[in-house]
């Protein structure tokens, strides 16, 4: 007889890298996890890249340019000096001065390579004073990664993501901090389609709405040389991750000269923005003084947001920057879609100004931070009759200006990592469809919009009003009473079932207690 064999499975990047980081532990704080790691992912990256170019100069017979950084730059490629080579860390791996050796090949890479300003830590191993065996046997299980398999480059992108979802109760939620899921990213670009001219996002984080930006426009066949991007970060290390995030996959990109707060230091004045797309933080309190940006030229038309919530300030900051045709798609918490004082004038003018285009009731558990249903916003500054040429396709678009699309989503999605919840490729494309359908002719489309219970509904603005300017989705979406047909004894016998079967299999579970115990030599008697 054959021997059976088992083919062990291998771990991921990510699986492996959270192994490696875990031995840090008593070293390096908990948090400090993945600016560990993805620094030196960062490095091996960049080095495997520089050596597969190297390669190339070599067969191309161009040795004497091997040392020459224009031509790594031109292919989008960082030149990497000897002593920040991943070869040379890894030679030295097991020397004591291998973090200062780690800080200096970082900044002689950020040195070299203009595009990388602001993006690497600075003398961040020497600070972190790391245990040197358990840092040689990080550089190690890092080593054995091949970071050029991933053909869309996507290394920092994923680490960032695995090891954010690890921490994000608990760095996250209390500073408000959220992490974009990357289904809920792909949507909004699926529905704006920002193919061409200036992407903006005022709270970029770690720079993933930009990197699905791109992926969009390449899955799409548009070129990504016809977009410039633009956005701003408040925290130092997401900054810097951000711009290291960028950088690797060789996307331009200005995120202002240093980190800093949209609203109190506002890097892009001038701005104009084809599109915007952003995840601010929810319901930010104390964003400003009482008497700071009382005449700020962003709340310009309307009234000044209250400083007891963010929601509305992040709202007015973004319509400042859309250009005449600009579109914006952005995620806020629900709250931001009723209430009153401020908020309600605000909103209420946004409506009157048709710039509200659509408002999308996302499910619960997307985010690792947070378990609420929040809302996708999307504002148009050109709701009227037009064409717009894509890649793939033209929009014919109608006159929307006297209409709203709403949209319940909280029964759409599939399981993500046992307990969130994530779109599949399939939701997003039959979602984004509907919201085409509703924008264009219906003579134009393959399928005519029309009006679904408990999934859309597109409002007149006449509506809108005589609800108080609500822009709650279940005030116009019809509900479905499924149990209105239902008797009070079919309902009473239903429930009759359901409680047998519960109690049965508590007396079950109680048995199997009990003979656990008596098996133990310990009989219990009730």
């Amino acid at each position: 007889m054959a021997k059976k064999t088992t083919t062990k499975k291998q771990k991921s990047i990510e699986e492996t890298l959270w192994d490696s980081a875990n031995k840090l532990r008593g070293t390096v704080e908990s948090s400090e996890y993945k600016h560990v790691v993805l620094s030196l992912i960062f490095l091996k990256f960049a080095s495997d890249k520089f050596e597969e170019r190297r390669k190339e100069l070599i067969q191309e017979g161009k040795e004497k340019y091997l040392e020459m950084k224009e031509f790594y730059n031109m292919k989008n490629v960082f030149f990497l000096p000897e002593a920040s080579r991943w070869s040379y860390l890894i030679e030295h791996a097991k020397q004591d001065d291998i973090a200062l050796k780690i800080d200096t090949a970082l900044h002689t890479v950020e040195k070299n390579n203009p595009a990388l300003k602001g993006a690497l830590p600075d003398n961040y191993f020497s600070r972190l004073n790391m245990d040197v065996s358990k840092l040689s046997a990080l550089l190690d299980t890092i080593n054995n990664i091949d970071t050029l398999k991933d053909k869309e480059q996507d290394i920092v992108g994923r680490v960032y993501e695995y090891f954010l979802s690890k921490f994000a109760l608990a760095e996250g939620k209390g500073k408000g901090e959220f992490y974009t899921p990357k289904s809920i990213v792909n949507l909004i670009a699926e529905m704006i389609e920002p193919y061409k001219g200036i992407i903006y996002d005022p709270a970029c984080g770690s720079g993933g709405m930009f990197v699905q930006s791109i992926k969009f426009i390449e899955s799409h066949h548009g070129d990504k040389k016809e977009v410039s991007i633009y956005g701003q970060e408040y925290t130092a290390t997401t900054y810097k991750l951000a711009k290291m995030n960028l950088a690797i996959r060789g996307i331009a990109a200005n995120l202002g000269d240093v980190p800093a707060d949209t609203f109190a230091k506002d890097q892009h004045k001038d701005l104009k923005a084809d599109f915007i797309m952003a995840n601010p933080p929810f319901n930010q309190k104390d964003w400003r003084a009482d008497n700071e940006l009382l005449d700020d030229p962003r709340w310009k038309g309307y009234d000044v947001p209250p400083k007891s919530n963010a929601n509305y300030g992040w709202i007015l900051n973004m319509v400042s920057k859309l250009s005449q045709n600009g579109v914006a798609g952005f995620i806020l918490a629900n709250g931001a879609l009723s209430g009153g004082g401020e908020e309600y004038k605000i909103r209420k003018k946004l409506i009157e100004n048709n710039l509200v285009e659509a408002i999308v009731i996302l499910p619960r558990n997307m985010f690792y931070t947070t378990d609420i249903s929040v809302t996708l916003w999307i504002l148009n500054n050109n709701k009227k009759e037009r064409s717009v040429k894509l890649p793939d396709t033209t929009r014919n678009y109608r006159n929307r200006e006297n209409e709203i699309l709403f949209m319940d989503l909280r029964q759409i999605g599939e399981p993500f990592e046992k307990k969130y919840t994530q779109f599949s490729n399939t939701h997003i494309e039959d979602i984004a469809k509907t919201y085409h359908n509703w924008q264009c002719h219906s003579e134009l489309v393959e399928e005519s919009y029309q009006n679904i219970p408990e999934y859309c509904y597109s409002a007149k603005i006449e509506e809108v009003k005589a609800k108080d300017y609500s822009l709650v989705p279940s005030k116009y979406i019809e509900f479905v009473n499924r149990d209105e047909n239902i008797t009070f004894e079919d309902k009473m016998k239903s429930l009759q079932t359901e409680m047998t079967d519960l109690l049965k299999q508590e007396e079950a579970s109680k048995n199997d207690l009990l003979q656990v115990f008596k098996k133990l030599g310990y009989d219990i008697k009730l």
